[in-house]
């Protein structure tokens, strides 16, 4: 995903997965990350079943850490319709993610995309949830291929 060309306007995206304390936090962090002092652009993440205010799993905080990237004050956010009409970009990272947001907020159904979408494959992103520090590490560095090639 280029991060060229945005002077002057606002992009928005918004990064979904689940629980939003894992790959979507991560997803918006490599992002920011990438962009630098790119200006113009609002990235946030939020999550399908979210409990709104639970921090990243500390193996999150680990892995990115490592990749210099401080995702400590990180709260989760739950989907909402003002985060969503928000956005000019979804990008979820299962293919459910995207049907259940298309479905529930049909007037958004063309923003949503898988993420993988945007490097030209069809693949969904795995969740590291409660595996290994390793399993976190490479769900971290697929993030970051699919959007530096995006």
């Amino acid at each position: 995903m280029k991060a060229t060309g945005t002077r002057n306007r606002t992009a928005s995206l918004l990064f979904v997965c689940s629980a939003n304390r894992c790959r979507s936090p991560m997803a918006a962090g490599i992002f920011r990350s990438i962009l630098g002092d790119e200006p113009g652009w609002q990235v946030g993440s939020a999550g399908t079943w979210a409990v709104e205010g639970l921090p990243v799993l500390p193996e999150v905080l680990d892995v990115m850490a490592g990749r210099g990237i401080d995702l400590t004050r990180h709260r989760a956010r739950q989907v909402s319709r003002q985060l969503l009409a928000a956005s000019r970009l979804v990008l979820v990272m299962e293919p459910g993610q995207q049907e259940a947001i298309q479905s529930e907020f049909p007037e958004i159904a063309g923003a949503v995309f898988l993420l993988s979408e945007m490097s030209g494959v069809w693949q969904p992103v795995t969740d590291p949830a409660g595996g290994s520090l390793k399993d976190y590490e490479t769900t971290a560095s697929e993030l970051e291929r699919l959007l530096k090639n995006g």
